[in-house]
């Protein structure tokens, strides 16, 4: 009997019934390096630009002062989060081979990687929610939304996300209930891994109801604006705010589904089916795709928020001025001419 073959229905989590060594799918040097490279790749880029989107938001008072950018923030510290967790722990048991020296230390960073990928759709919702008020109810908007609710729909996103993500280690895995195992995710057990699909649909259907009325609106307001271009010039450019930051918000959507729609397809595969190797090793793959949106949301903010862009532009002047006050100041001459005296 092949002991990588891992029972259907198993009672026992042992290693001759569901051992790690399975679940390690890359099985050529090629595979290994196209999966490191692109981890590191979009891990790298990912953490760059999502840190440069967080400190234009916290060094600008106008910026950080305002709840959508709030969101914004949660979904980059997310993204961010991403990068640094589920690039370590994927590159370390697919690439290197590494085995944790526990089960609880493996779902222990699951959870970290479930955590984050959950919060950050989440926050991709309360952005699209935050779109939607801002859009259907603009004059009641500041007082429906404003810092104080933020915080708390941020503090109860994340414990909501924490809390859901810790369930496996704190026993509803498939080692502790005897139930039938994933064929993707080592101790996860089936019925928990049903309903952190329905919960992330759940959250695409959400956001994808909001986008459309958002779009919806936005297309209102485009044809509102050229019937009357002389009238209202601050209404005006409050509705082409609106519209600009509606059109980057569906970008983010239309990412997000292209990214997250491989793994989601994969995964109730593996629920209803069995997964062969070779679609494991496409889910590998496919699972780089979650980490390229963490990377792709921050650039679409830079290209399509002003603000933002503004609060770059003013960043890099700030930086030139020091360079330079640093080339001209006394010291520097000083050393200049010592060196030259030298010389």
């Amino acid at each position: 009997m092949d002991i990588c073959k891992v029972q259907e229905n198993t009672s026992q989590c042992s290693a001759d019934t569901m051992p790690l060594e399975c679940f390690m799918v890359l099985s050529t040097q090629a595979q290994k390096i196209g999966i490191a490279t692109l981890c590191c790749l979009f891990g790298t880029l990912c953490i760059l630009e999502n840190s440069l989107v967080l400190y234009l938001i916290f060094s600008s008072p106008t910026i950080r002062k305002k709840p959508s950018y709030l969101f914004i923030s949660s979904l980059a510290l997310a993204d961010i989060l991403v990068s640094i967790i589920f690039v370590s722990s994927f590159v370390n048991f697919h690439v290197f081979n590494k085995i944790d020296s526990s089960k609880e230390l493996f779902l222990l960073k699951l959870g970290g990687v479930t955590t984050s990928f959950t919060a950050s759709l989440s926050s991709l919702l309360l952005t699209a929610l935050d779109r939607y008020i801002s859009i259907s109810c603009p004059s009641k908007y500041k007082s429906l939304v404003t810092r104080r609710r933020a915080w708390v729909a941020l503090g109860m996103l994340w414990l909501t996300c924490v809390t859901i993500s810790s369930l496996p280690l704190l026993g509803w895995n498939c080692c502790t209930l005897n139930s039938a195992c994933s064929d993707l995710f080592p101790f996860v057990d089936n019925n928990y891994l049903s309903g952190w699909i329905l919960l992330v649909t759940v959250l695409l259907v959400s956001i994808v109801c909001a986008y459309a009325h958002v779009l919806w609106r936005a297309r209102q307001h485009v044809a509102y604006m050229g019937k009357h271009q002389a009238q209202g010039g601050k209404q005006n450019a409050r509705m082409r705010m609106d519209v600009m930051l509606a059109k980057t918000l569906v970008m983010v959507l239309t990412v997000l589904m292209a990214c997250w729609s491989p793994v989601l397809v994969l995964m109730v595969y593996s629920i209803f089916g069995k997964l062969s190797d070779p679609l494991r090793k496409v889910f590998a793959f496919c699972s780089t795709l979650c980490l390229l949106n963490s990377m792709v949301n921050p650039i679409i903010y830079a290209l399509r928020s002003k603000e933002l862009y503004s609060s770059l532009r003013m960043a890099l002047s700030q930086f030139r001025r020091q360079l330079r006050a640093t080339e001209d100041s006394p010291e520097a001459e000083s050393t200049h001419k010592s060196s030259a005296i030298q010389t």
